[in-house]
């Protein structure tokens, strides 16, 4: 039946684009979650993607290894770029880390083992849609017990008031430098996934322009809960499919989404707070009885 492989076809790419870009919100939800403004995670995913097809490609190892790599040489880099970028803040630490995307994007240009501007063909394509599922099932467990934990409510009292948490006893650059190792390496991994799904991949795929896309997903979806970022990749994922006529304007449509968001939506479009007073029930107020005491 060719109109159900077409579906099939279709129905599983979806899901899978869903579950990458989902991790991808969830990478940036630890940074932003610690007060951090890292644009650094597209970059991030390239690392992951291309050590996770390198290992696939030159090794002959299992794909679980290749995951491995694709999520630990992120991790690793991270590590190292973190312990001087993460002294800067704000804007500063936006513009730093982006600046660390295009050394990357500019490395990998112009190396022989990545295939230079033209990248890697022939990946083998070992990833099924429930690995990313399962990937993505365990990316929100484990975030949800970091949330819960000492660590969790370290990047709350760093997010709300650094000063106030490094008073307190809170090891404010080495909970920091954990948040954004955390987000590297789930980012890497999305990245190993996205490789041996599409099977070819090239320095295009992780420029500035993805940079934003992840920002987006994860404000618009709002960074309040691991709810919110999921949320948001999952409309963001679906809205092109629903608009393909218009993807040449992709960018400037998630730029729009953005502004419209920070102004209308600070706490993007789910917000527990905003959900729970919306679905409470009222407050019965008492009638005037009309006697007088």
């Amino acid at each position: 039946m060719e109109w159900w492989d077409g579906f099939w076809a279709t129905y599983n790419t979806v899901v899978f684009s869903i579950g990458v870009n989902a991790m991808l919100a969830l990478s940036i939800y630890v940074t932003l979650s610690c007060g951090l403004l890292s644009l650094a995670n597209a970059a991030f995913m390239g690392i992951g993607a291309y050590s996770a097809a390198l290992i696939s490609m030159n090794t002959g190892l299992p794909f679980p290894v290749a995951l491995a790599v694709g999520g630990a040489l992120p991790a690793l880099v991270a590590l190292i770029i973190g312990i001087p970028t993460l002294r800067l803040s704000g804007v500063y630490l936006a513009m730093a880390t982006l600046g660390f995307g295009e050394v990357v994007r500019v490395v990998v240009l112009n190396m022989n083992i990545t295939g230079g501007p033209m990248g890697l063909n022939g990946i083998p394509p070992t990833t099924e849609w429930w690995h990313i599922v399962l990937l993505l099932g365990i990316t929100l467990y484990v975030l949800a017990r970091i949330r819960r934990s000492k660590i969790g409510r370290a990047f709350e009292a760093i997010k709300e008031d650094e000063i106030a948490a490094r008073l307190m006893g809170v090891n404010v650059a080495g909970y920091k430098l954990l948040a954004f190792v955390i987000g590297a390496t789930i980012a890497g991994v999305a990245g190993a996934l996205n490789a041996h799904y599409t099977f070819t991949i090239g320095p295009g795929n992780y420029a500035f322009e993805n940079a934003v896309d992840i920002l987006t997903m994860a404000v618009f979806g709002g960074t309040s809960s691991l709810i919110g970022p999921t949320i948001g990749a999952t409309l963001l994922t679906l809205l092109p499919e629903v608009l393909r006529h218009f993807k040449d304007f992709r960018l400037a449509a998630n730029g729009v989404i953005l502004v419209l968001v920070i102004l209308y939506l600070p706490k993007g479009i789910w917000d527990p707070r905003r959900m729970r007073h919306l679905f409470s029930k009222p407050n019965k107020k008492t009638q005037p009885t009309g006697k007088v005491s």
